[in-house]
This record gives C-alpha cells, structure tokens and sequence, in this order.
C-alpha cells in the first residue's frame, strides 16, 4: 500500500551539541502564565484553571544556535507580536500524569517564541472565534536547539529575556509562572492523551511587543542559550 500523495517531512528541532533531531507531534501553548502579562492582556493573574491553544506541528522555525536566521513577517497583518517562551519537549506521554511524575516525561527545553498575528487575536476575541489566524502562522513558532533535560535538570528558576535591537523588551525569572512546567503536564494529560515528540510552550513574561521588517529579536533563557531572528 503507498501514499497517494508524497508524505510530509515530520518535523523535527535540533538538540544542542548533536547532529541528532527531535521529531515533533503536537504543538500545546499555555495562555497568560506570567502574572504581569495577564494583567498587561486584561486578564485575571490569579490561579484559576490554565487554559491551552495549539499551534501545528510545521509551524515550529527550529533555529540553530550562534546564528542570525531570517524570520519572514506574515501576510494579512499590520500588528506582528513577540513572545519569547520556554519550550518543553516530552520523551514519555500517558493520560493523568500526576504532578510528581510529570517531569519525568520531559526530553529537553529549548528558547521558544510564540511569534503573533496580534491584530487577527485581538479581533477573534471581539468575536469569540478561535485563536488559529492569529497563532497558527506559517513559522509563528521559532524553537531552539532543545538542551536534555540529563544535561540541564529541569529549569525552574533563571532569567528568561528578549530583546530587540538590543533594546530588552521582556525581562523575567522561570519562577514567575503561575503554573509550573510539572502542573501543565500534568494538566494536559486530563484532557489529551500526551505522547513522545509533543512540545508544550509554557507561557510569555509580560512586555510583548511589536516588531517590524528589518529588527532582530534575541530570546536567551539562562542555562539553555539564546536564538536570533531578523524579521525579513
């Protein structure tokens, strides 16, 4: 039995130090997981349930280290955000991963943003429509090389930054999330069944921002590296 049409490359991140790639299942990112950038989007900072939305698989940029790589501005926007992330890249999956257990399922972290269309966001809200025109862009999610969690432990705490042009723009401590990278998993794993090769975004500090042709963004997270993008 054969495909009618070619099959589609699998898409995959670089891991650091190694000629070896991550292939990638699904793409979950948590919402307004920094207190201040709640208040900064209007909502409420407090721990009420964290709430998810997807980006595809393809939509991931995997970016090398040590690199300025060209980040192409979408169409059908005027309002194109940054959001810089930490990117959790999970080597085990299963249904109701308890808390204490969850991290075991992590394969490595990695500097992450979730680049978007905020002019589409802003007005999906308005209408209570989905959030996909607005993140779901054609290489909306720049990931770089994902460091193993057996080199790196698992971050809880360290300074997580972008700047652009070399101007800071989001400033912040991993230990600023309201929900912790074990609770997401965890948390997920109640409504998905979560399976090796899925990538979670676990949330932007406050200051996210608009770019324009022609900035770079660094996103650097301590212990883990810096990407740079210039916006072409």
């Amino acid at each position: 039995m054969a495909y009618v049409i070619p099959a589609p490359t699998v898409p995959a991140l670089p891991i650091a130090d190694s000629s070896d790639l991550f292939p990638v299942r699904r793409v979950y990112c948590v919402g307004r997981n920094y207190a201040a950038h709640a208040r900064e989007m209007g909502g409420d900072p407090t721990r009420e349930p964290p709430f998810f939305f997807m980006k595809p698989a393809d939509a991931l940029q995997p970016v090398q280290g040590g690199a300025v790589v060209d980040h192409p501005y979408p169409p059908k926007t005027t309002n194109y955000h940054f959001e810089i992330e930490m990117a959790v890249a999970l080597a085990k999956g299963g249904r109701d991963i308890p808390v204490e257990k969850a991290l075991d399922h992590v394969y490595g972290y990695a500097v992450g943003l979730d680049m978007t269309r905020r002019d589409l966001q802003d007005e999906a809200k308005q209408l209570r429509r989905p959030w996909e025109l607005g993140k779901a862009a054609d290489l909306s999610g720049p990931v770089g090389p994902l460091v193993p969690a057996s080199r790196v432990g698992h971050p809880a705490t360290g300074t997580i930054s972008l700047s652009v042009d070399g101007t800071m723009k989001q400033k912040a401590d991993l230990s600023d999330m309201i929900w912790s990278v074990a609770e997401q998993i965890a948390y997920l794993s109640a409504y998905f069944e979560l399976a090796p090769g899925d990538v979670i975004f676990s949330g932007t500090p406050d200051g996210v921002g608009a770019v324009t042709k022609g900035q770079t963004l660094t996103g650097a997270i301590e212990g883990l590296g810096e990407i740079k993008l210039r916006v072409v």
